[in-house]
């Protein structure tokens, strides 16, 4: 949704970007710090991602734009 790269969550984030990939390729919730996953939730919310539903049942995200314009300022 944001087009960013592993290295772009990392750099936005503060976690490292092996880290991000290795909790790409795993299957659900990832198996990680709670403090990293934090992290990399905080990031994409502040760009306008909005996490919606259960992460174990209908989980979903939306992009809400107007959030994402005023955290670029």
């Amino acid at each position: 949704m944001l087009g960013w790269s592993a290295i772009d969550l990392a750099d936005y984030s503060g976690v490292g970007s092996a880290s991000i990939k290795r909790y790409e390729i795993q299957k659900g919730i990832p198996s990680a710090n709670t403090s990293m996953l934090l992290k990399i939730k905080t990031a994409l919310e502040k760009q306008g991602i909005e996490f919606t539903g259960d992460p174990l049942n209908n989980p979903g995200v939306t992009l809400i734009l107007e959030k994402r314009v005023q955290s670029d300022d």
